[in-house]
């Protein structure tokens, strides 16, 4: 190897390194804090290895409370946003092009606005009608700018269409209904998931606009940022390293789906 080569290769590998130390280090930081006995966090104090903290998360039932109103906006905002997002996705592909731009400057709008504006608006907005902010107002402050991330991963899906297998299925007499059930909606079916995953993701760690628009109730996001104004508790660390260990294995039976997908394509 010339010399080149080689101060080529040792550049790479610093590159690489000072990469994974800038995305990993404070992971491995919270982790050894959440495993620390002395608090508040710290590993430059170590008191000896303990697990406290996860009893303690474990014990704490407005915590809990939050983790199940995370889970519950989730899952609703996921259900609203999915058919919201792919319906914008599915106009804007049938519009004109100077209609379609001022539809699509309309449409991600809510992507550009600020979390507190959308929480407090639609908090007015559904008092005129006698509801008051909570659940029910946080999930649909939230679909107002995630259905946005839906349509656009929609559309980037919808622009590798080949549109003339629907128009084939509509001259061979099938209503459009049916082409867009048979046809179309296979073809989304992987950016369905990933929009899925991505809207749930986007509503559980949201904070500026579910503390404008939750009202009195609370989320596990919502209650860790009002307890981090009277310091950090190590416990917090406990759950981000929960949270990390769920999104390892998360992450590991997707991969393992898919070189499964994948084999039996080969094999087919």
């Amino acid at each position: 190897m010339t010399r080149t080569g080689t101060g080529s290769t040792f550049v790479l590998r610093l590159y690489m390194a000072l990469f994974f130390a800038y995305m990993f280090l404070p992971l491995g930081v919270m982790v050894a804090a959440g495993v620390n006995s002395y608090s508040p966090p710290s590993i430059t104090i170590w008191q000896g290895f303990t697990l406290r903290w996860f009893a303690e998360f474990w014990a704490d039932a407005r915590m809990w409370s939050g983790l199940v109103n995370s889970l519950i906006i989730a899952v609703a905002v996921m259900a609203l946003a999915l058919p919201m997002g792919l319906s914008g996705a599915l106009l804007l592909s049938q519009l004109g092009r100077r209609s379609a731009g001022i539809v699509y400057t309309v449409m991600v709008s809510p992507l550009l606005t600020p979390g507190l504006i959308i929480g407090i608006s639609t908090v007015i907005l559904w008092r005129n009608f006698g509801t008051t902010a909570g659940l029910f107002t946080a999930i649909l402050a939230q679909s107002a700018f995630i259905a946005s991330y839906a349509m656009l991963m929609f559309m980037a899906r919808l622009q590798r269409q080949d549109h003339t297998l629907e128009e084939a299925a509509l001259d061979l007499g099938a209503t459009r209904a049916r082409a867009f059930r048979r046809i179309t909606l296979p073809f989304l079916r992987p950016t369905i998931v990933t929009a899925a995953v991505i809207s749930f993701l986007q509503s559980f760690e949201n904070y500026n606009t579910t503390i404008f628009s939750i009202g009195g109730n609370h989320t596990l996001v919502t209650e860790i940022g009002a307890r981090m104004r009277f310091g950090i508790s190590p416990m917090i660390n406990a759950i981000g390293i929960l949270f990390i260990l769920v999104t390892v294995i998360c992450a590991v039976l997707w991969s393992l789906l898919r070189q499964r997908e994948r084999r039996q394509e080969a094999a087919a």
